[in-house]
């Protein structure tokens, strides 16, 4: 290897006693993988072997066509349980994020890293699922990633030290800060241990020395969304159909790159906390928004990246075995390097007149000199005209011609060789066409390499058939492929010759690489600033497609006429538009309405709106404030959970649990209808006890319900306030039923809509009768519930005299009225307490 010596890496694995060729036959699956277990889920099938590692058949990574990312997870024991490490590299691009945090005993950190990772394999000791004490930890990531294939393996493995020297290794220098950040974080270090030592020996995959990025990736630096809030929200997969693209990922992503992709997905799931960094990224979007020569010309040049993340990833491993395939692999790398090079300077063109910090920033990094030396090393092996192209003839084509002549006598005379195999294939292509009088025409494939294609129609054919010395016929339409046997011995010969030719280019690429490795870091750099303009300039180009508005960081949520992203995409017209406003004397919204009126849409597009605006993406509004929120919970649907044998209620209560032992003052809270799965008289129980605890946080909340007796709850709260949603009704033409007619617009109070049920119920095919007695039960019932509490004038006085101190303090903070307006808005206010007051008695005056 031109990288490093590998006697090493041979040495340890038969230390192991593993090797490169035996790792994986033999050895035995511990945990769950794809395969039905004999003793229940929760056990292990086989007692790990003594060799230390233990994989399922399905661990290669050509079983998954997207997922390549394997993650090593460790917990503390003892005192340190609920402190947990983590450690995951993406086989397809050469970096390693570490994570290290404590946990509750529900694991809600852990589940959502791990569902933001959509991990192929994940590795943990195999103390974790010892035959009878199986932790909560592994019960519970087994329980949710069904189909994600375990290893396990034995917890020597899981060894600090060994992590931090392997991080010492193949840390790349320019990363180096890592090593403070994680020298006192023992778990994700054990899990780094594990983790490189399993993608050495079971993988087959070594990186070269100093040639990984590795990051600490604290859980602090961006809000948490657990996974069923993701999934309720639609952010990265249609509950419905996840192959179309009606989710907030389908709604922003005009990507040009797979890197700008797995960024913009990234940041949905994970948004940022960071005021400033958020509005740096926004600074980008307006910009790009008002200079439309930078927009286009940015946007022409990053589609004409590829995979820069994958292309390092192949570019730092070191290949154990030098084959055809292995070779043919460098070569291609080795052009697509040249291609990404050569649009480093139009990308800098494209930056040299933008003002935005980041831009500017980028536009810097792009000068790094190391771009300049890289290239001019590889202009004096490669030939000028060596290009990626589309096409595999095209592309072998580039590959065999790519280094200069002159360079290897040998690799010249291969090339003139395999130059006349391929004039000699088309030569005896024509004089067969003119043999049989048929209109042949050389073509070529991957899987058949040289063949023969005629476009003609049986009539035309001898006899109605191919000439007997051609075989492999197939016919597609009027199109016939095939070939003869002396196709196929000169097919075999110029296969022959081009691995000549491949294992000589391969020589002169190794040593090629070799001395441009001290300098390959810097696309690390690229690699971020391509798939982050990319992001930036998807953001933009959906702001183009609508009309969004740059958001405002302040401690309220305020958003002047919002509205539903993903249904404006599903409608392909803009949506009805609403209202939204809360402070944090104002921080609980109680909304009610008839079924179908609105209100999940409406919670969904809040929180839609509040992850928009953390990422730095423009929103769906014509004004719009938010408080940054670390965390987004929401409790949505009333479908019963088969898979865990759930109950609608059940489902319920564990999702509300989940949200009141994790929520904390800036958390974002959604309630959708709780307590449906239940009796009216246990749901308006729970519903009001939930009330009253997040009541007693600074979160921003917004409660949907059904339960009018929720709405006078603002008697006993002043921070809440009830909101709903407008229905109208229409008589038919006949003037014998009533129809409800939907607004979707929300209005200030509760709703005074009363049994819509049963009206919904009317206009189904359920029958008269039933409707009838459903009525008069109704009304036997309502009659014996006692009237609703009204406030005292004494409360509705503390209550506006709350509202009026919270705007004032509002105003305080945020105002940036000139002096004649704030007098104006200041004698609004007081006009409005003035009316919220009650009007004192005559009795009282004296």
């Amino acid at each position: 290897s031109y990288f490093g010596d590998k006697s090493s890496c041979v040495e340890n694995a038969n230390t192991l006693n593993l090797t490169s060729s035996s790792s994986v036959r033999g050895l035995n699956s511990t945990c769950i993988g794809k395969t039905p277990l004999s003793s229940g889920r929760s056990g292990c099938r086989s007692h790990t072997p003594l060799m230390g590692y233990s994989v399922t058949s399905s661990s290669a990574v050509s079983a998954h066509t997207v997922a390549s990312v394997i993650v090593a997870v460790v917990e503390g024991r003892g005192l340190a349980r609920g402190e947990v490490g983590m450690a995951s590299i993406d086989l397809k691009n050469p970096e390693m994020i570490l994570s290290q945090f404590a946990d509750n005993t529900t694991y809600a950190k852990v589940i959502t890293k791990l569902k933001i990772l959509t991990p192929l394999e994940i590795i943990m000791s195999n103390t974790a699922c010892d035959a009878g004490n199986t932790t909560k930890l592994f019960s519970l990531i087994t329980e949710h990633f069904k189909n994600v294939t375990f290893t396990t393996v034995q917890r020597k493995y899981f060894n600090e030290t060994k992590g931090l020297e392997y991080i010492e290794q193949l840390c790349a220098s320019e990363f180096s800060t890592i090593f403070m950040e994680v020298q006192s974080k023992y778990y994700c270090l054990a899990a780094a241990a594990a983790l490189l030592k399993y993608v050495e020996f079971i993988q087959n995959i070594v990186y070269a020395p100093k040639s990984l990025k590795v990051r600490f990736q604290g859980s602090e630096k961006t809000a948490m969304i657990d996974s069923s809030s993701a999934q309720n929200l639609e952010l990265v997969i249609n509950n419905r159909d996840s192959r179309n693209g009606h989710t907030l990922l389908g709604v922003l992503n005009y990507t040009k790159t797979p890197g700008g992709s797995r960024r913009l997905r990234s940041s949905i799931l994970e948004p940022l906390v960071d005021v400033e960094t958020i509005n740096t990224r926004l600074d980008c979007v307006q910009e790009l928004l008002q200079d439309e020569e930078l927009f286009f010309g940015l946007q022409a040049v990053i589609s004409k990246f590829l995979d820069t993340e994958q292309l390092l990833s192949v570019l730092v491993q070191i290949p154990k075995q030098d084959t055809v395939k292995t070779a043919e692999s460098k070569i291609t790398n080795l052009i697509y390097l040249k291609h990404t090079l050569e649009l480093v300077e139009p990308l800098k063109a494209a930056l040299r007149s933008c003002n935005a910090q980041l831009l500017r920033a980028y536009y810097n990094s792009l000068e790094d000199t190391r771009f300049g030396i890289i290239l001019e090393k590889i202009t004096t092996v490669i030939n000028d005209d060596t290009r990626y192209t589309k096409g595999c003839l095209s592309m072998r084509t580039q590959k065999c011609y790519a280094v200069k002549p002159n360079i290897s006598e040998f690799l010249d005379i291969a090339r003139r060789t395999y130059t006349e195999i391929v004039d000699d294939i088309a030569g005896m292509i024509t004089q067969l066409a003119e043999k049989y009088s048929l209109p042949m025409k050389t073509s070529f494939s991957s899987a058949r390499g040289f063949f023969i294609q005629m476009n003609a129609d049986c009539s035309t054919l001898p006899n109605g058939q191919l000439p007997s010395e051609f075989t492999k016929v197939t016919k597609m339409k009027n199109t016939y492929s095939f070939t003869s046997a002396d196709l196929i011995k000169m097919n075999e010969r110029c296969q022959e010759s081009l691995r000549e030719i491949y294992h000589m280019t391969y020589l002169i690429v190794c040593k090629l690489l070799n001395e441009i490795y001290e300098h390959i870091h810097c696309l690390y750099k690229l690699s971020d600033i391509v798939s982050m303009l990319d992001m930036l300039l998807s953001f933009a180009h959906a702001c183009t497609l609508s009309d969004y508005v740059r958001p405002e960081f302040t401690d309220t949520l305020a958003i002047k006429q919002g509205w539903h992203p993903i249904l404006e995409k599903i409608a392909m017209e803009k949506p009805v538009s609403n209202n939204t406003y809360l402070t944090e004397g104002n921080n609980f919204v109680i909304i009610t309405g008839p079924n179908m009126s609105g209100k999940s849409t409406y919670l969904k597009q809040i929180a839609l709106c509040q992850i928009m605006a953390q990422i730095g993406s423009y929103v769906p509004a014509e004004y719009c404030s938010f408080r940054i929120a670390e965390q987004i919970f929401t409790r949505i649907g009333m479908d019963d959970d088969i898979e865990t044998n759930a109950s609608t209620f059940m489902k319920e209560m564990k999702e509300i649990t989940y949200i009141i032992q994790n929520a904390n003052d800036k958390s974002l809270i959604i309630i959708d209808e709780l307590g449906r799965g239940t009796s009216a008289e246990e749901g308006i129980g729970i519903c009001y006890a939930a009330c009253e605890y997040l009541l007693n946080l600074k979160a921003f909340t917004l409660f949907a319900t059904h339960f009018l007796e929720l709405c006078h709850i603002d008697a006993l709260y002043p921070n809440v306030e009830n909101y709903h949603f407008e229905v109208q009704h229409v008589r038919s033409s006949a003037g014998n039923k009533e129809k409800i007619t939907y607004t979707y617009t929300l209005s200030k109070g509760y709703t005074e809509e009363k049994n819509y049920g049963l009206k919904a119920a009317e206009v189904s095919s359920l029958p008269s009768s039933i409707i009838l007695d459903a009525k008069e039960i109704t009304n036997h019932i309502a009659k014996q519930i006692l009237h609703r509490q009204k406030s005292t004038p004494e409360m509705m006085k503390q209550r506006a005299a709350y509202q009026l101190t919270m705007r004032l303090v509002q105003t305080a903070r945020n105002s940036r009225l000139d002096p004649d307006s704030l007098r104006v808005y200041l004698k609004a206010l007081k006009k409005k307490y003035e009316a919220s007051c009650p009007t004192p008695r005559k009795n009282d005056e004296q």
